[in-house]
Order: C-alpha cells, then sequence, then structure tokens
C-alpha cells in the first residue's frame, strides 16, 4: 500500500485523535469521524477493528508505507527488546521524524521533503534519505545556505511539540544532538503498540 496522501484532518477523525507528526490542525471542532453518521453512536469494534486503528495511528503519524512498516516490524521482533517497544524506537529514530521533532519542520511530511532536498547534514556529511536511522551522539545541522529559508525560521519560532528528552538542540547554532534512544514514552499521542503486535502475529 502506498502512502496516504488524503485530507489530513479527515484521517485523524477517523481514528479519533491529533497525529501532530501529520498535521498541526486539530480535530477539536469535530472530534467525531467523517461522514453523514460520523456523530451518530457506533457499535463497540472488533479485536481486528481496534488492531487496525492502532496500527493506522503509527502509518499515518509517521508517514510509512505497509510494505515498509511490515519490514520495520520485522526487524523489531529480531531486536532483543519487546517488539512494540523496539518498533516505536525505529519510528522515533528515523531522520525525518528528528527533523520533525527537533523543530526545523511543522510536520513530518515537511521534514521529509526537507531531508529529500538535501537541507540536512548528518556528522558532517549530506544526509538525503528520511528513512535514515539516527544514533546516540548523532549530529544533525542545517546547511550553511539552508540556515536562513524563511520556512524553517517560522518552524523555529512555532515548534508544533515540545523537544524530546533524548535530544539537545542548541538555537543559537541550530544544531541538535542525539544524547539517548527514544522509548515508548517519546511518541507524541495515544498508542497501545500491543495491538499493533497482535496485528502482524497472524500475517509474519
Amino acid at each position: 500500500m502506498a502512502r496516504s496522501t488524503g485530507p489530513r484532518v479527515k484521517q485523524m477523525r477517523a481514528l479519533g485523535l491529533d497525529l501532530p507528526g501529520l498535521s498541526r490542525k486539530t480535530i477539536e471542532r469535530r472530534p467525531y469521524p467523517p461522514g453523514q453518521h460520523g456523530g451518530m453512536r457506533r457499535k463497540r469494534p472488533s479485536d481486528y477493528a481496534r488492531q487496525m486503528k492502532e496500527k493506522q495511528k503509527l502509518r499515518f503519524n509517521y508517514g510509512i508505507g505497509e510494505r515498509q512498516f511490515r519490514r520495520l516490524m520485522v526487524e523489531a521482533r529480531r531486536g532483543k527488546s519487546e517488539t512494540g517497544k523496539k518498533l516505536l524506537e525505529l519510528l522515533e529514530r528515523r531522520l525525518d521524524n528528528v527533523v520533525f521533532r527537533a523543530g526545523y519542520a511543522a510536520t513530518i511530511p515537511a521534514a521529509r521533503q526537507m531531508v529529500n532536498h538535501g537541507h540536512f547534514r548528518l556528522n558532517g556529511r549530506k544526509a538525503n534519505v528520511p528513512s535514515m536511522r539516527v544514533k546516540e551522539g548523532d549530529i544533525i545541522e542545517l546547511r550553511e545556505r539552508s540556515k536562513k529559508l524563511k520556512i524553517i525560521e517560522e518552524s523555529l519560532e512555532s515548534v508544533s511539540i515540545m523537544r524530546p528528552d533524548w535530544m539537545d538542540f542548541d538555537a543559537e547554532k541550530r544544531v541538535t544532538k542525539i544524547t539517548g534512544l527514544p522509548d515508548e514514552s517519546s511518541v507524541p499521542f495515544e498508542i497501545d503498540v500491543q495491538l499493533v503486535v497482535e496485528y502482524y502475529a497472524r500475517l509474519l
């Protein structure tokens, strides 16, 4: 399945929560599913529906295609830590997410575009692959000629969400250092990752 390109607020309303990586907008005005009967009381969802919903939260927020998400799940299952916790760590360590969480971009899609266009350097080298994975001690910085870009300046002046405690941001130099590894508490929205693990247990 390809990356979703539909209306972002509509996607969030279907899932029933705000996804800060997907959009700066919120569902506060219409916190119910889209459609003619969205505001009506609905029957209790099945276990499969609940599992699917949690999976879609992660896919939409981080902008991951289904095939890529399965590969991440396989990698998480091979890790030494709990599968769910490892999956969240791998998602948070993506370069496009790090660029977003550091405040350089308003959303992950915007961060992905910036990375693709080569605006960042990782440990002094050009980094233009959004799925690159950071590790403790890594340093992310803007290219010299990208430091004055209006879209980046505006984003840094109005950061979408708080920076996580596993990164250190130097506002003067606009440099971000990874000081640790993210855990399940780093995800900026409510998620029951065990349901995601259960969803893929039947498929992998």
